[in-house]
C-alpha cells in the first residue's frame, strides 16, 4: 500500500509485534514448508480481526483464503475487522468471504490517519433439522 505514510521503523514494528500481537492475540503463520520463512500471518482476538497480511509475492494462491477460514473457524460465530477505503483488493477479497462493509470512518482512529471501512462477518445459522412426522 504504497500510500500509506511510513510512521514507524522497521525495529518499531517488530518490537510492537514481539510486545503486543504476539502475546495478546492468537497467531497464526503461514510458510511453504516447515523451514521456510513466513509469507502470510493471521491475527485475532475474539471477534475482531487484527491482522492478516499475506505476502505480496504470495498474493492469489490461496494463503489468505486458508488463514482467513483459520481465522472464521477459531471466531465466536462473527469477526469484525478494519480495511482501509484505498484498499480495494482487500475490500473484494474480505467481500467474496462473506463480509459486509458495516460503516465508514474518516481515519481519525488510525496511526496512518487513512479513511477505513468497518467489515463484519457473521456464521450462518445451521438450519435446524426437521422433526420427525407425529405417528
Amino acid at each position: 500500500m504504497p500510500y500509506l505514510p511510513a510512521i514507524h521503523t522497521e525495529d518499531q514494528v517488530r518490537a510492537w509485534i514481539r510486545d503486543a500481537v504476539l502475546p495478546r492475540t492468537e497467531v497464526w503463520v503461514a510458510v511453504e514448508h516447515a523451514d521456510a520463512a513466513p509469507i502470510g500471518f493471521v491475527s485475532i482476538e475474539g471477534a475482531e480481526l487484527h491482522h492478516l497480511y499475506v505476502a505480496p509475492s504470495h498474493q492469489g494462491r490461496g494463503v489468505g483464503t486458508r488463514l482467513l477460514r483459520q481465522a472464521m473457524a477459531r471466531s465466536p460465530g462473527r469477526l469484525a475487522l478494519y480495511v482501509f477505503q484505498r484498499n480495494t483488493a482487500a475490500r473484494a477479497f474480505y467481500r467474496s468471504h462473506g463480509f459486509a462493509e458495516i460503516s465508514f470512518g474518516d481515519g481519525s482512529g488510525n496511526d496512518e490517519k487513512e479513511p477505513d471501512v468497518r467489515c463484519e462477518w457473521l456464521r450462518a445459522a445451521l438450519p435446524r433439522p426437521a422433526e420427525p412426522e407425529p405417528r
